[in-house]
């Protein structure tokens, strides 16, 4: 084994049996597991965050499958590349079964051009794929390529997980770190465990830093407590990629947080993870200024303006200081009353017209200077609202085919529902019911 190759690329399991976490995937009997075992390997994308064993898995297939293996990185693989090792299946002296594994890193950076250039060889079952990513796929890859492949998403390796990976370093003489004489207390391991957030990979590179660094004592031991773990990560990493499938999941959190009435600890907590991670904060106002309109609607008018408003101040203001400015707004829709009558309202609007014959405009609402020079005179006279009490003139103004159809249900929360009051005292109790 080279000892100058860093301790997570020479700790890597062998076998699927030797895989730790990903039970859901790589345990007995699940679809991979099968998949693996009986060399019937099809297209698959593994996603999920850094360090929870997708390049481990993959290389796992490569010893396991009868078939070529070969690996390129999307960042610096071109299509000439991918064309060269779809040639190599057809090589029958080389390749018997005819067909080559991929497997192709971060999949999510190759362009569409890329993308396109792979599906055919994929549906003549010259390539098999395996992508990993750690994006959301629906969001990055190609649609016709996830609808030929099987994806398994790959989840955080639990604290557990991470001290029985690091305790195999420890005592593995051939691999790891198992001929030196390193003492680490258990909490030094749960602290480690803690700060790695489900990484294996940055667990064990701490590891090997805090081994390679720390002196023997006078009995030649090398003792890892938990200061030299936190020297060795130096910071808690944040469990939040911008350009990865965290990034989705946290700014979900904080939206739905919104979403529900006085949550505001949890809104605050999901805003402290995007600031700290170094989100935008024009990413995060709008987030904001949608929940808003969508959430809070005309229980409280007032939320979306403090969003608004919010949004540009952090344009005019920046970090840090927009972290106060943000909070008053995510706050503001926390705390608000929530109607979503407003979202509800539009849709249900929109999807008659994409799917209903909704009719002509009722012609006392047509252009008056239209209706004039086709007929002289509009043949049914426009009502004009500001001459009837409270501006409501009795007139059809829905479409004959739309009569009678209700998109603004106001809900009876904080100022709509004195919107619905109105409504209730205009057309009787029963006007929603109808």
């Amino acid at each position: 084994m080279d000892f100058n190759t860093p301790l997570a690329a020479r700790m890597r399991p062998q076998t699927l049996g030797d895989m730790v976490g990903q039970q859901h995937i790589v345990g007995k009997g699940k679809l991979l597991y099968r998949m693996v075992k009986t060399d019937r390997l099809s297209s698959v994308i593994f996603c999920g965050p850094p360090g929870t064993g997708k390049t481990t898995l993959a290389k796992i297939i490569s010893n396991e499958t009868s078939h070529v293996f070969r690996r390129l990185n999307a960042v610096s693989a071109g299509v000439s590349d991918i064309r060269a090792i779809a040639d190599e299946a057809v090589v029958s002296f080389e390749n018997p079964t005819g067909r080559v594994v991929l497997f192709l890193d971060e999949i999510h950076r190759l362009n569409k051009n890329q993308q396109d250039v792979l599906l055919p060889y994929i549906e003549e079952g010259k390539i098999i794929l395996i992508g990993a990513t750690a994006e959301n796929p629906y969001h990055s890859v190609n649609s016709a390529l996830l609808s030929r492949s099987t994806v398994f998403r790959f989840e955080k390796l639990t604290e557990d997980d991470i001290i029985c990976i690091l305790k195999r370093a420890l005592s593995d003489k051939e691999r790891g770190l198992g001929e030196m004489n390193i003492k680490m207390s258990d909490s030094a391991l749960k602290r480690l465990s803690e700060l790695c957030v489900g990484d294996a990979r940055s667990a064990l590179n701490a590891l090997e830093l805090a081994a390679m660094t720390t002196d023997a004592d006078s009995n030649g031991a090398i003792l890892i407590d938990e200061s030299v773990v936190e020297e060795c990560i130096q910071k808690r990493i944040v469990d939040y990629d911008k350009a990865g499938e965290n990034h989705y999941d946290v700014a979900s959190a904080f939206i739905k947080s919104m979403r529900n009435y006085m949550e505001p600890d949890a809104v605050l907590h999901y805003l402290a993870r995007m600031i700290e991670a170094g989100e935008k904060p024009e990413f995060i106002a709008r987030r904001i200024m949608i929940a808003a309109a969508e959430d809070v609607g005309l229980a409280n008018p007032m939320a979306l303006q403090v969003a608004v408003a919010a949004a540009q101040a952090v344009e005019m203001v920046g970090w840090p200081e927009s972290r106060i400015i943000l909070a008053m707004a995510a706050l503001t829709v926390a705390c608000s009353p929530k109607s979503n009558a407003a979202y509800m309202g539009i849709n249900a609007a929109i999807e008659d017209v994409n799917n209903m014959d909704i009719g002509s405009v009722p012609k006392n609402l047509l252009n008056d200077d239209y209706e004039g020079a086709i007929k002289g005179k509009a043949s049914i006279p426009y009502k004009y609202s500001h001459d009837y009490p409270n501006a409501r003139a009795i007139q059809q103004y829905m479409p004959d085919n739309l009569k009678g159809r209700k998109y603004y249900i106001p809900k009876d929360s904080g100022s709509e529902a004195k919107i619905r009051a109105r409504f209730i005292e205009l057309f009787g109790k029963d006007y929603f019911d109808k």
